[in-house]
């Protein structure tokens, strides 16, 4: 199966530091209030979830969701957790590190879009 959401070495040191902090964690990619279109780690539970998200996948032990009306427009696309220095003006957790994630994407291939798990 191709993954729909990916995360860099880089991030995963980061989330490892961040869950030591804050225990479990959660992602979920911004549809562009408050930090444009960051993805948005939370502790897990802390952000509310409803029937209008949809689950992407797992990315190094947390789970990574989306808005269903964003995943319209990403679903063909592949997208991948990393992290640059400087601070967004987001309410994720990595900000006080001095740190943002952002995502890089990429538009999958005709025939890895035949080996997609359907979200949920």
């Amino acid at each position: 199966m191709v993954e729909r959401v990916l995360i860099t070495e880089a991030a995963k040191k980061v989330v490892d530091q961040l869950k030591e902090q804050h225990g479990e964690l959660m992602f979920h990619q911004s549809g562009g209030c408050c930090d444009g279109s960051s993805p948005m780690c939370y502790p897990k539970g802390e952000l509310m979830l409803d029937s209008s998200d949809v689950l992407l996948g797992e990315i190094h032990g947390c789970d990574f969701h989306m808005s269903r009306d964003q995943f319209e427009y990403w679903k063909h696309t592949q997208l991948t957790v990393d992290v640059v220095t400087g601070r967004g003006s987001s309410f994720s957790l990595e900000i006080p590190l001095g740190l943002r994630f952002v995502i890089k994407s990429r538009i999958f291939k005709e025939e890895e879009l035949t080996q997609l798990e359907a979200v949920s």
